[in-house]
């Protein structure tokens, strides 16, 4: 089996959960209150390992609390954490990240993660692994760091999250890119949203295909996923949840597409798995803890 290697952001997640968000210059009271570990690098490659693939987790954290316990989850759930630098004078990235009837919102405090460099890395890309970044730690890392993996026969995966504007040569080095409709939007200077027609998407998708990546996978929420290659269009279910909590499933989805590219898997193959994967998650509290063991996703899609 091939190793998944994440490079990306570590953070621990303040979760507050209210009834509902409150407005500007609101304050709400009766909130409860979880110290959770996320980022989505570390989210994904929790989903990862939580699936059975070895797993190696590559990033920067501060010389802290919050950084000890990020490592020791990684190590918990058997992700090597041998590649994440800790950062004299930096603090760990916090994320806090507001609950509300199953929705969320989201402010990041970046901290070591901004200072993160290709020159980090303890080893060399290798053929038979699958890199993985995000768009939480410095362009430059994330481009020589695909470019390296590239080059070396890994195939490569892009999640370009949050979305930032990048140089056009970026794409060159990716096997897979997966966004939401309102990063592809973004990506593809386009105008799309939950209510865009598939003719749309699958336009948006092409056009990131034309600057480079091999594969675009648009993730779409309840609607499912897009999946359009060389072989065509492709159109990936959703699989029915009970949500509970949004945060975390596109992460959820990214790290068990790696995994199943891991196994040989081709990309509509593995999103579909990504796609029960992200289903299991949202029925659970949180970010990294909600991610999903192999047999619960061999469960959701038994039941398809």
């Amino acid at each position: 089996m091939s190793r998944v290697v994440v490079c990306g952001s570590l953070n621990m997640d303040v979760v507050v959960q209210s009834a509902r968000l409150p407005e500007a210059g609101e304050t709400l009271l009766g909130a409860e209150v979880s110290f959770l570990p996320g980022g989505k690098g570390l989210n994904q490659a929790i989903a990862s390992a939580r699936l059975g693939s070895p797993t190696a987790m590559v990033g920067a954290v501060g010389n802290d609390s919050f950084a000890n316990s990020l490592r020791g989850f990684l190590a918990d759930n058997d992700v090597d954490s041998s590649g994440v630098r800790e950062i004299d004078g930096a603090v760990t990235g916090v994320a806090l990240i507001q609950v509300a009837d199953g929705d969320n919102s989201i402010t990041v405090a970046s901290g070591a993660n901004m200072h993160f460099r290709a020159e980090m890395l303890r080893h060399a890309p290798r053929r038979d692994e699958v890199w993985v970044a995000q768009f939480e730690t410095p362009l430059a890392a994330t481009g020589e760091i695909l470019a390296r993996a590239r080059k070396a026969g890994a195939r490569t995966v892009l999640n370009l999250a949050p979305y930032t504007r990048h140089p056009a040569r970026l794409l060159k080095s990716v096997d897979i890119a997966v966004l939401n409709e309102i990063e592809l939007g973004h990506a593809a200077d386009m105008n799309l949203t939950s209510a865009s027609s598939q003719r749309s998407l699958v336009a948006a998708c092409e056009s990131l295909r034309q600057r480079g990546a091999r594969a675009v996978i648009a993730t779409l929420g309840s609607k499912g996923a897009l999946v359009v290659s060389a072989n065509g269009v492709e159109v990936i279910p959703a699989f029915k949840a009970k949500v509970v909590d949004t945060t975390g499933a596109g992460d959820c989805f990214v790290g068990a597409l790696a995994a199943r590219l891991a196994l040989g898997a081709f990309p509509a193959e593995a999103a579909r798995y990504a796609s029960a994967a992200a289903s299991c998650a949202v029925e659970r509290l949180g970010a990294a803890p909600s991610m999903p063991t192999a047999r619960q996703v061999a469960a959701r899609l038994a039941k398809a």
